[in-house]
């Protein structure tokens, strides 16, 4: 057996032994209203392992919750179940048929803003749908892996603007993926494969089952840093700020075509 393929069923074993057992996440459970308008970004976070998408306790849920209360004009933020893509998927169609006929046309598909970052499983469902987004061509600023555990979550698709990995090495069973790269250099920019070591680095743990102490426990410290997630959310923040300050750009060269002044955003 390969050690990629030990430490999926590993993860899945330990998802199915420590995993919140409530039901599936629906559709319905999402609070962004649709469809968005152009000068929308929607943020979608995977969740790790079996979690429930709405537990406050984990990583991908805490930074959701945050970015929410910072208000941001225009961005709309939820958190998925990884083995849930296909509500994701529905709401990313809905969010951006802003035409209400059912289908995404090239305009809807290209004006499309969307932020994509998981941890764990979770990594690895950005990756695999963001090659579904790909399939339907549906762009995508930015993707962020942290710890991400899957195959083939090393490649990312040509459709991603930006990337970004964070990972550690340090677990016995499990170990993120180390390095990323794009499938077409000329439209995927690396941010950058960040590792992150907790050999003799104290992270508080006290809220996790035993079992993941035991067998996870590098895996769970990187959940549980606020330095991993700091970086994350200056990462999506600067993506923010950099189509803002594009959109303001493109927002003033037509109004002074037209002889008018720039509006504020």
């Amino acid at each position: 057996m390969s050690a990629g393929r030990l430490v999926t069923l590993t993860v899945c074993l330990l998802g199915v032994l420590t995993g919140s057992g409530v039901s599936a996440q629906r559709y319905e459970d999402f609070t962004t209203q649709t469809p968005l308008d152009e000068r929308s970004v929607l943020i979608v976070g995977f969740m790790g392992g079996r979690e429930s998408w709405n537990n406050e306790r984990r990583g991908v849920r805490r930074l959701g919750l945050k970015l929410r209360s910072m208000n941001l004009a225009g961005v709309h933020v939820e958190t998925v179940e990884n083995t849930r893509r296909f509500v994701a998927l529905r709401l990313v169609r809905q969010a951006f048929d802003r035409s209400g006929d059912g289908r995404l046309d090239n305009a809807e598909r290209a004006s499309a803003r969307l932020i994509l970052y998981g941890q764990s499983f979770g990594g690895a469902a950005v990756i695999k749908f963001a090659r579904q987004l790909e399939a339907i061509g549906v762009p995508i600023l930015l993707t962020v892996q942290v710890d991400s555990v899957g195959r083939g979550d090393a490649v990312i698709p040509a459709n991603v603007a930006r990337a970004i990995n964070l990972f550690q090495r340090d677990g016995l069973t499990v170990r993120g993926e180390r390095e990323i790269r794009a499938a077409d250099p000329g439209r995927t920019t690396i941010l950058g494969n960040h590792r992150f070591t907790y050999k003799g680095r104290k992270i508080d743990l006290s809220e996790v089952s035993w079992f993941k102490r035991l067998l996870q426990r590098a895996h769970t410290k990187m959940d549980h840093d606020p330095a991993v997630w700091a970086l994350v959310e200056k990462t999506i923040l600067d993506v923010l700020r950099e189509v803002r300050g594009a959109r303001r750009e493109v927002r003033g060269a037509r109004c002074e075509a037209r002889g008018a002044r720039p509006t504020a955003p």
